[in-house]
C-alpha cells in the first residue's frame, strides 16, 4: 500500500474521511493510522479553535503528530517534515497503512515531495524579525509580493513568521521561496492523494457555522486557559486565537471577533484550494458524495 494523503480546504471533511477510510482498510484486512498535517493541531491545548478531533471521536484509530508542541513553541516545517516522515516509517514498519491528513499545504508538501529546506542565517533572520516587529506583516508581505508573487499569495499577509522565512530564503539563495513547492513532481515515496472539494457558496456557509460553533463550544475559555501558560508568536496569531485574545482584551466585541475569524478562515480556505489544486496527481472528490468512502477506498487500493 502506498502512503495515502487526504487534502482539501478547511471544512470539507478531511478528518471524517480519514476515519472512514481507515475503517474500510481494516475491513479489508489492513490496519491504518493517521498522521496529522494541520500545523495548528500540533499544539497541545489548541483544540476548539483548530477543530481537533477529541480522543473519544477517533474510533480507536491511532493518531500521530497531534499535541506535540507547547503553545509557547514555534512550529517549524523542517522539524515537522522529519518527525512526520519518521512517524510514517514507523507505521509502515508495523505493517500498517499511514494516512496523512491536513490542510496546511506547505506541511503536506514537505512530506510527500522530495524537498530539502534551505539553511538559515541568524543575522538575516534577526534583521527581518526586527522589521516585522516595527513595520508589521503587511509591509513584509508587500516586499515579498515584489520578489515572489506566488509565495506572497500562498502565505498571505498575516503570517509574519513565514513571511520572514520566505524573505530570508530569497536573500540567502537568490531564488524564489516557492521554488519546487508544490510544483516539484518528484515524490518522497509512492502515494495516493485524495482531494476533497465543495462549492464555494456551501463552503462559505459551512465555515461561518463552524466559527460560531467554536465560540459556542468555549473558545474564550480555551484561550483564557492557554494564556495562563503563555502563548508564543505563532499560536497567538493563529486564526481564531488572535481574535479571541482581542475580544478578551476588550478590543473587539464577540460579533466582531467571530466575523473577523470567519473572514480570515474564508481567505485561508481560498489559499488552500489554490495550493492543493496544483497537485497534478490528486483525485478530486466531492465532500458530500454518498459513495465518498467507497470511492476513496477503491482509489487507495488501486482499484480505480
Amino acid at each position: 500500500m502506498p502512503l495515502i494523503v487526504i487534502v482539501g480546504a478547511t471544512g470539507t471533511g478531511k478528518s471524517e474521511l480519514s476515519l472512514d477510510l481507515a475503517e474500510g482498510l481494516t475491513a479489508a484486512g489492513m490496519l491504518a493510522e493517521v498522521v496529522n498535517a494541520d500545523a495548528m493541531q500540533l499544539y497541545r491545548g489548541m483544540d476548539i479553535g483548530t477543530a481537533k478531533l477529541p480522543q473519544n471521536e477517533r474510533r480507536g484509530i491511532p493518531h500521530h503528530m497531534l499535541d506535540v508542541l507547547e503553545p509557547t513553541d514555534e512550529a517549524s516545517v523542517a522539524d515537522y517534515q522529519l518527525d512526520a516522515r519518521a512517524a510514517i516509517e514507523q507505521i509502515e514498519s508495523r505493517g500498517h497503512v499511514p494516512i496523512l491528513v491536513g490542510g496546511s499545504g506547505l506541511y503536506v508538501s514537505s512530506v510527500i515531495q522530495d524537498f530539502r529546506f534551505p539553511g538559515t542565517d541568524a543575522e538575516i533572520r534577526a534583521r527581518l524579525e526586527a522589521e516585522l516587529e516595527v513595520h508589521g506583516a503587511g509591509e513584509l508581505h508587500r516586499r515579498l509580493a515584489l520578489l515572489d508573487a506566488g509565495a506572497a499569495e500562498a502565505i498571505g499577509p498575516h503570517n509574519g513568521r513565514r513571511l520572514v522565512r520566505a524573505l530570508e530564503v530569497i536573500e540567502l539563495t537568490g531564488e524564489d521561496f516557492g521554488s519546487g513547492l508544490p510544483e516539484n513532481e518528484k515524490p518522497w515515496r509512492d502515494h495516493v492523494t485524495l482531494g476533497l472539494s465543495a462549492p464555494r457558496e456551501l463552503l462559505v456557509a459551512r465555515l461561518g457555522d463552524r466559527v460560531r460553533r467554536m465560540w459556542a463550544a468555549g473558545m474564550l475559555d480555551e484561550v483564557r486557559e492557554l494564556q495562563t501558560g503563555g502563548l508564543g508568536i505563532t499560536a497567538s496569531r493563529a486564526i481564531g486565537y488572535a481574535q479571541a485574545i482581542a475580544q478578551l482584551a476588550g478590543e473587539v466585541d464577540e460579533a466582531e471577533a467571530i466575523e473577523q475569524t470567519a473572514a480570515l478562515t474564508r481567505r485561508y480556505a481560498r489559499r488552500q484550494v489554490g495550493w492543493f489544486r496544483r497537485y497534478r496527481d490528486a483525485h478530486w472528490l466531492e465532500h458530500d458524495d454518498p459513495g465518498l468512502a467507497a470511492t476513496a477506498l477503491a482509489l487507495a487500493m488501486g482499484e480505480n
